[in-house]
């Protein structure tokens, strides 16, 4: 973790994953979407849906994302959601990828750590890998949802 230095925790709970707990960004849900997505980790009950409309350029213009479970899941979620805001399903792709690099402890340049703001937050979890699949199963839900996505012909 020593490329994460400057970053403090407070333990498993850091300041930025307790704030996307407590105050959850995107959980509203929508009518109509052009990606969604749903995972269900039966082990934990962790759930979250994901649902995704795309503006004229292709651009992600409204994201909500809904979950259940641990406060893991729920900062994961709602940190991903946040991000994904006016990004296209290439970017998307890029940024799910640079978050599982992150998750599973792979050196990122500080270019690719910058593109994750906020999220670098949540490399705590590697301390508890046990809690990994908490922080990753919104990620789950959009890549499955870009799968989709693809599969349809909707994107970019």
């Amino acid at each position: 973790m020593s490329q994460f230095t400057d970053v403090s925790f407070d333990g498993l709970y850091g300041e930025a994953i307790m704030d996307h707990y407590r105050n959850p960004r995107h959980r509203e849900p929508l009518d109509r979407a052009d990606m969604a997505a749903h995972e269900f980790n039966p082990f934990c009950g962790d759930e979250v849906t994901l649902r995704a409309q795309f503006d004229g350029l292709g651009r992600v213009d409204r994201v909500s994302s809904q979950s259940q479970g641990c406060s893991i899941i729920q900062a994961s979620a709602s940190m991903m959601a946040e991000g994904m805001e006016g990004k296209s399903a290439e970017e998307l792709d890029e940024m799910a990828r640079l978050f599982r690099r992150l998750m599973q402890g792979r050196e990122l340049e500080p270019g690719e750590v910058a593109q994750l703001k906020d999220l670098v937050a949540l490399q705590v979890v590697r301390r508890y890998p046990v809690r990994i699949k908490c922080a990753l199963l919104p990620w789950t839900a959009l890549e499955e949802g870009l799968d989709e996505l693809k599969r349809s012909g909707k994107s970019g």
